[in-house]
């Protein structure tokens, strides 16, 4: 199914708008190339021009020179219409080099302006889209907008132009016939306008089954072990021949449309060609018509073809352009959740204490009934580091999120030395706090790349130091040291090694903030106390936020604070809390009560589909 398909019809029609809404509303797109593309018109106006006035020299030619049986008077037109023909050919050259090359970067610049707005959408919108979906957006579905606005719309333009222009010459060399042809307009808007419906439906259908198959090649691709690991071959083949079969056949019924409707395109000029050559032979023979006008007005008619044929594939492509621009819109449409705050400061690290402090802290995940956090209060002093400790689920990653504000509290305050979390830049904030995922994430680029992310310009003492701390003097070892690539998701590395990089990527910025969601969980134990012995070092010098599930890391706290419930049950030293609180020794010794439930983030497993 779809991942728009939740029940509601597409945007715009549900507002009563246009189909072609959303792609008028890309139109400042079009604003920088305005210079190109007047001279891109103008350029197919005059190949247009030539194009019609050669018609009009065969008139002369035939009711002249052929009439007269003037030879040298022929040459001459013959040389002229040869010069229209040429003129004709450079102008169309001109045209399609402009045009493709002001495409290609109107194009570019959508892409760009989509991927920022993805980059400052909020972790709850990417958790609930199918990242499939996202890609056929900013790939596919711009490719047929670039498509439509560099060669549909100017088709469209151009041939509405010649159509008008033709069937005006066409009356003045004859009223009636001329007329005829103007009439055939009717049936032509009449049918235009049944399959522009029908079609829209159709590719918008078929963009989001695009979308959808996309999906399944990249989880297929993400989790290919797995797929091995149990026999699921067979099976995920199958889900992705249904896919594929649906996304096929939606295809076909499009091309069936669009040839029942470029037929009846086709008859409609055809019939009325038929009608003009024999009403014209008439009039030629009963000397209303002269010769040359007859070949004149049939050979401006035939011009007229082409721009009758291709109206259904502008219109097809129109379609597609409108229902793309749609699934773009949607994306852009959505309004960052966690933005700068009016007036939002930014902090210089060298200023920066490290004391943060949760003041009745609340989270809810947009669409989940109970919050997962309630009423939280807890305060981390400067250079203190806090273990948190909980059952699964009880809200101890979500916490975490919070500071570098991946998530906006939904009740209460964060603050950092004072100041609210939501009145600093988004950028310092981000700045200030090192991150370290239970789950890493390394990107298809270089071991130097990813240690650096957050760091561009650190240099190559603090990167060796970085490694050593989190005892990740492998990525030497590699074919290219620092410079190997490690291949998407990192999954060229074992685990304990995608996690011992992205800690020693957390500490390279020297941040003010540590947040450590369970980092070590992938490591040996000869190597997690390696990391252990050098993290205290570093811990020293910074505020630190830690969810622990091992005891032996625990040793790593100043305090532990025990969240049961999305709430702070308990605070103190680990000694204290193993003697004094129950429910502390009972997560500590694998035994714990009834724990509620943290839901997934954004509804995670209920995604759009």
């Amino acid at each position: 199914m779809p991942a728009e398909s939740d029940g509601n019809p597409a945007p715009g029609v549900a507002a009563g708008r246009h189909p072609l809404h959303n792609l008028w509303r890309l139109r400042r797109y079009l604003r920088p190339y305005a210079v190109e593309f007047g001279w891109l018109l103008l350029a197919a106006l005059g190949a247009t021009g030539a194009s019609i006035a050669i018609p009009l020299m065969a008139q002369r030619v035939v009711d002249g020179p052929v009439a007269r049986q003037d030879p040298a008077g022929l040459f001459r037109l013959a040389g002229l219409a040869l010069l229209l023909g040429l003129a004709e050919a450079l102008l169309i050259f001109v045209r399609r080099w402009v045009q493709s090359s002001s495409s290609v970067a109107m194009e570019a610049a959508i892409r760009a302006d989509v991927y920022a707005h993805l980059q400052r959408l909020p972790a709850s919108f990417h958790d609930r889209w199918q990242s499939g979906q996202l890609l056929s957006r900013i790939t596919s579905d711009l490719s047929v907008i670039r498509r439509f606005l560099s060669f549909g719309l100017f088709f469209l333009v151009l041939n509405l132009v010649t159509y008008l222009v033709v069937v005006v010459l066409l009356i003045r060399l004859h009223a009636a016939l001329g007329l005829l042809v103007a009439a055939s307009a009717v049936p032509l808007l009449l049918v235009s306008r049944r399959f522009a419906r029908a079609y829209h439906t159709a590719s918008r259908r078929m963009q989001d089954q695009q979308g959808d198959v996309a999906t399944l090649v990249e989880e297929t691709a993400q989790g290919l072990r797995t797929m091995k690991a149990y026999g699921r071959g067979p099976e995920l083949a199958a889900r992705f021949a249904t896919g594929a079969r649906a996304l096929h056949d939606t295809g076909v019924g499009k091309g069936r449309l669009l040839a029942r409707t470029s037929a009846r395109l086709d008859l409609v000029p055809n019939l009325t060609l038929g009608v003009v050559l024999v009403a014209g032979a008439a009039a030629a023979a009963a000397g209303v018509l002269t010769i040359g006008e007859l070949v004149a007005f049939v050979s401006l008619q035939l011009m007229l073809i082409w721009p009758v044929q291709s109206l259904g594939w502008i219109i097809a492509n129109g379609q597609e352009a409108a229902t793309a621009a749609d699934r773009v819109q949607e994306v852009l449409d959505t309004p960052p959740a966690i933005v700068d705050a009016p007036g939002a400061v930014t902090l210089p690290r060298a200023e920066v204490r490290g004391r943060l402090r949760f003041e009745r802290v609340c989270f809810r995940y947009p669409g989940a009934g109970a919050p997962v956090l309630r009423d939280v209060e807890l305060t981390v002093e400067p250079g203190e580091t806090l273990a948190l400790v909980g059952a699964t689920g009880c809200g101890k990653s979500t916490l975490l999120s919070l500071v570098p504000r991946l998530h906006e509290v939904t009740g209460g305050r964060i603050t950092l030395d004072g100041h609210d979390l939501r009145q600093v830049r988004l950028a310092s904030l981000r700045r200030l706090v090192g991150v370290a995922f239970e789950e890493p994430t390394l990107f298809s680029m270089s071991v130097w790349e990813n240690l650096t992310l957050g760091r561009p310009d650190a240099g190559e003492d603090e990167v060796r130091a970085a490694l050593a701390l989190a005892q990740a003097d492998f990525a030497y070892d590699l074919p290219w040291g620092l410079a190997t690539r490690v291949g998407e998701q990192g999954l060229s590395l074992s685990g304990g090694q995608r996690q011992r990089l992205a800690l020693a990527r957390a500490v390279l910025g020297r941040p003010a903030l540590l947040v450590l969601d369970d980092p070590l969980s992938a490591l040996d134990v000869q190597t997690e106390a390696l990391v252990e012995a050098a993290l205290k070092r570093v811990l020293r010098e910074t505020t630190a936020l830690l969810v622990v599930h091992r005891p032996s890391t625990i040793a790593l706290a100043d305090r532990v604070a025990l969240l049961d419930g999305g709430r702070i049950a308990a605070v103190g030293r680990h000694t204290d809390l193993l003697a004094t609180v129950p429910a502390y020794r009972a997560v500590l010794s694998a035994e714990p009560p009834a724990a509620t439930t943290e839901p997934a983030p954004g509804g995670r497993g209920l995604v759009r589909s």
